[in-house]
């Protein structure tokens, strides 16, 4: 049996936020969906005292590649479509 791990790496703009507690408001609310959702690991991994702007890494495990990039791809179209948040950057590699 084959473990195969997906990282997708985002680079969020949160325009609508005036502070750092607004910034966790949205993150703390996003996470939880992308969790229940997908079934996948997400935390901030950087950039956590600017309330503009977040870097989320999210992680999937399954036993299938084509699995791994459709879940990936289906949270960064979930993201996409919230309309208080905008994609700078993303990344996706598979492990």
């Amino acid at each position: 049996m084959g473990m195969i791990v997906g990282l997708c790496t985002l680079e969020l703009h949160i325009p609508d936020v005036q502070s750092l507690k607004g910034k966790r408001q949205v993150l703390s609310s996003l996470i939880t969906r992308l969790r229940n959702r997908f079934n996948v690991s997400v935390a901030e991994i950087d950039e956590q005292d600017l309330w503009q702007k977040a870097i989320l890494g999210v992680v999937c495990v399954a036993n299938d590649t084509g699995r791994v990039n459709q879940v990936l791809d289906q949270v960064l179209n979930f993201i996409r479509s919230n309309p208080s948040l905008e994609i700078l950057r993303s990344q996706i590699e598979v492990l």
